[in-house]
């Protein structure tokens, strides 16, 4: 089965794939061009933490997002770039010209010395140079490293120390707004610490000067001018690596999760097209950063593969004002709008003005990702972006996952406010308590765990696969602890309730931050508001609320006292915060996460070791946070 168009089919898809997985992800594979079938399609033992996918294949990851579709898609765009500045003219990409800039590119990291299992870094904006890039890293065998263009110079630095990278690709500049970026200044800075990169490639964007260190530096629309558009792919083993994608750890130093190859093609083709049933003329837009794992499966590699045109957004949601997603989508006839519950509560604190200027007539799909989405912020997008008719893919999963885990399939399998859903085919979810019993049963909560390996599964940290085992395997031995807690209704669909750490112990009852934070977010006058644990005296823990608002209220004191009464009404007096703390904005990492852990220190009033804050998208925030809670 191909693709699930139909609950039945979801039904027996999922049946078959736990039932019977070498036959179910086998003749899934047929699909693809293979320079040399497999041996076998899953062996090792999960909880040894040998598992490979489609074992003894030799493939190439490039020749199935292009080659393959040249006879009878390469007249038909394959990418669509919409810049910064709307009034820039936009670029498109058909099959037929990524393939040929996707083999240039190739060409010239191989005329720099770029050899198979070489790792080559990027840190660029949202520009076609980096799609390129990577794809191109796939065609010769290099393993690719994207850095998000807004990371400093030490985490940067960091990243290509980490992974040894010898060439690193990055831009003059970059849009963002109306700012401009500059990632070759901040790269110049990482690379005086980064002595394993002797190449680096500067793709044009602002035009601003730039210091290009000779034999190092070289532009790189110079390079290409001088290479082939001809490039044989690489035969590749199954499991040889793909990319690594580095993650943030609450502490220690970031985890670079390095994903393989045919196991990864799979689950990124299968995954984008069942759960977003995207058809041959739909227009698919994802408005991650390829800096990200989002960005990676959900622009690149899925859409590629299944023959999609995808579009590259180099801007933000609010230049030049609120109303550019929605002008980007009358403009391109979008049919599949994939984004953050962040961007989605920013833009509904907007108002509905930047919205109804708009039609939105071409939607048929909306999807979510990153975090749980509240029930206001679900039903706004709902009513006022998919004038009620689209139904919402509400995806889980993470970078180690490397594609969506648990969601409802698009106009399929029904969708319901606030929950994921349903387990796609291949993936066993189930819940434990504490000590790591399954929680069966239906209702249940508990923390999610994975049970069995699933194609595109991370292959482990790079370089450390002791911390491997330690952050997943050992908390409850012989299961993915995926770090999440969830509940599961009456009819076993899943809603995530977020991180574990991110519940609260009040007097002997769980409470999840989310659920709070969903019920102070149903205040009309509440934009966001984030809820950590602090030590009570009492309570053993209490809850503090950091609350943003739509403006400053009159009377704090009373406003503070309406966010209690409707916790109250909505959960119930044990959930009711503590400290109230009225905020202008919340710190964040740069694919719009809140940095709880810096939230938890400033609520223990512990702002001594809060750890490097440069990476955050507003570091500037952290201060005022801390005045604010001194006055509590």
């Amino acid at each position: 089965m191909t693709r699930i168009r139909t609950q039945d089919d979801y039904v027996k898809a999922h049946k078959q794939s736990m039932e019977n997985p070498e036959k179910f992800w086998g003749d899934y594979a047929e699909q693809f061009t293979w320079h040399k079938k497999w041996n076998k399609v899953c062996s090792g033992n999960f909880q040894n933490l040998d598992y490979k996918w489609f074992e003894g294949a030799k493939l190439n990851m490039s020749e199935n997002c292009l080659d393959r579709h040249l006879a009878t898609k390469g007249d038909k765009v394959a990418l669509l770039f919409e810049p910064n500045d709307p009034n820039e003219d936009v670029k498109r990409y058909t099959y037929k010209q990524l393939h040929k800039e996707v083999n240039k590119m190739a060409n010239v990291l191989k005329n720099k010395g770029v050899k198979k299992g070489d790792i080559v870094t990027f840190y660029m904006g949202m520009v076609p140079e980096l799609l390129i890039g990577i794809v191109a890293c796939t065609r010769i065998g290099a393993i690719h490293s994207v850095v998000f263009g807004g990371f400093s110079a030490t985490a940067l630095a960091d990243r290509m120390i980490d992974a040894k990278s010898t060439v690193l690709v990055t831009n003059d500049a970059s849009y963002r707004g109306n700012k401009t970026v500059p990632l070759k200044e901040t790269a110049d800075e990482a690379l005086a610490k980064s002595p394993t990169v002797k190449t680096v490639l500067v793709a044009k964007r602002i035009g601003n000067k730039v210091n290009m260190q000779a034999g190092r530096d070289f532009w790189l629309h110079d390079e290409l001018t001088k290479a082939s558009d001809t490039c044989a792919p690489a035969s590749m083993d199954a499991e040889d690596p793909l990319f690594i994608l580095y993650t943030s750890g609450s502490t220690g130093k970031p985890k670079g999760q390095l994903h393989t190859t045919a196991g990864y093609m799979t689950w990124a083709k299968f995954t984008f097209e069942n759960v977003f049933q995207v058809n041959e003329n739909d227009l698919y837009w994802c408005t991650a950063d390829i800096g990200w794992v989002t960005g990676h499966t959900y622009i690149a590699y899925g859409p590629l593969l299944s023959g999609a045109t995808t579009i590259m957004f180099e801007g933000i949601p609010t230049y030049p004002d609120a109303g550019r997603f929605w002008q980007v989508v009358d403009k391109h006839k979008v049919t599949h709008f994939y984004t953050a519950p962040t961007a989605i509560r920013a833009l509904q604190a907007q108002g509905l003005d930047f919205v109804n200027k708009h039609s939105l007539a071409s939607l048929k799909v909306l999807g979510t990702v990153g975090e749980p989405i509240n029930e206001e912020a679900w039903d706004w997008y709902y009513k006022n972006i998919g004038k009620s008719k689209c139904p919402i893919a509400d995806t889980w999963w993470q970078t180690e996952t490397g594609g969506i885990m648990i969601s409802n399939l698009a106009g399929v399998t029904p969708h319901k406010a606030t929950f994921a859903t349903i387990p796609l085919p291949g993936v066993e979810p189930m819940l434990v308590d504490a000590d790591g019993k399954e929680i069966k049963g239906n209702p249940a909560d508990g923390n999610l765990c994975i049970s069995r390996s699933w194609p595109g599964m991370t292959r482990g940290i790079y370089g450390d696969m002791d911390r491997f085992k330690n952050t997943y395997f050992t908390t409850y031995p012989g299961k993915y602890f995926t770090g999440d807690g969830a509940r599961r209704d009456e009819k076993g669909q899943y809603r995530i309730t977020g991180r574990v750490d991110d519940v609260i112990n009040v007097s002997g009852h769980r409470i999840g931050t989310a659920e709070v934070e969903d019920a102070l977010n149903q205040h009309e006058k509440v934009v966001e508001s984030a809820v950590v644990g602090y030590p009570h005296e009492i309570k053993g823990q209490g809850i503090y609320a950091y609350v943003i608002c739509t403006e400053k209220p009159t009377d704090q004191e009373a406003f503070k006292k309406e966010l209690n009464a409707l916790v109250n009404k909505i959960i119930g007096p044990i959930a009711k915060p503590d400290k109230i703390q009225l905020t202008s904005g919340l710190p964040k990492t740069r694919s719009g996460k809140i940095m709880r852990r810096i939230l938890r220190k400033v609520a223990e009033n512990d702002t001594s070791s809060l750890g490097d804050t440069s990476t955050l998208l507003n570091p500037e925030i952290v201060e005022e946070i801390i005045k604010g809670a001194k006055k509590i």
